[in-house]
């Protein structure tokens, strides 16, 4: 069997610093509050999974990490911009060895075990797989070779990202497949429509 990973790329948990659209309206107490919660949800979903997870920090690895399981291995992201930080962290654990990985972000609350399972799957036959945001962005890419192209030229978070992405996968003629559209939440609204599965 193909040796599997799969990154989670988190921001640390400081006020003012994390869900930033979301605190404009329930302020950055609250938002800080609800990003915990994701963080949380994100590691019970995952913790399962036959893959070793890699949990890379945005600033500095914390001395302590409530509720992350053991088996987890940290790491700090390192480059100037999303792209390049996503693009590092892929290289690293290809020349680690791997031969799919996975990178997700902290964001989704639908995220769901099976649709890591169906991602890693893909990859069985396809290079790339992309699980779209509602909000024209991803929330989970998944490669079976190191590709960072992927990375350079994208307008990161805005609606362009998963067209963007598209756009370099077929001019650099790579074979993909795509998951179920879920949604982040970035703003008060998409916390709304899910925060009743926290109560």
């Amino acid at each position: 069997m193909k040796k599997a990973a799969l990154i989670i790329f988190q921001k640390n948990e400081e006020l003012g610093k994390v869900k930033t659209r979301l605190a404009v309206t329930v302020g950055e107490e609250k938002a800080l509050e609800i990003y915990r919660i994701l963080i949380s949800y994100t590691y019970q979903v995952i913790q399962d999974l036959p893959l070793t997870t890699y949990i890379f920090f945005s600033n500095f690895i914390p001395n302590s990490v409530p509720n992350i399981p053991s088996n987890f291995v940290l790491r700090l992201q390192e480059g100037e911009n999303l792209g390049e930080r996503m693009s590092n962290a892929f290289q690293l654990l290809f020349k680690s060895g791997y031969q799919r990985i996975l990178i997700l972000g902290t964001d989704c609350a639908q995220l769901e075990s099976r649709h890591i399972k169906d991602a890693i799957q893909k990859l069985d036959e396809k290079d790339v797989v992309i699980g779209p945001a509602e909000d024209g962005g991803y929330y989970l890419l998944g490669m079976n070779k190191s590709t960072t192209s992927l990375f350079e030229e994208i307008e990161w978070s805005t609606s362009q990202v998963f067209s963007q992405t598209i756009e370099k996968l077929t001019r650099a003629e790579l074979s993909y497949d795509t998951i179920e559209t879920l949604s982040d939440v970035d703003v008060e609204e998409d916390w709304e429509k899910v925060k009743m599965k926290f109560n």
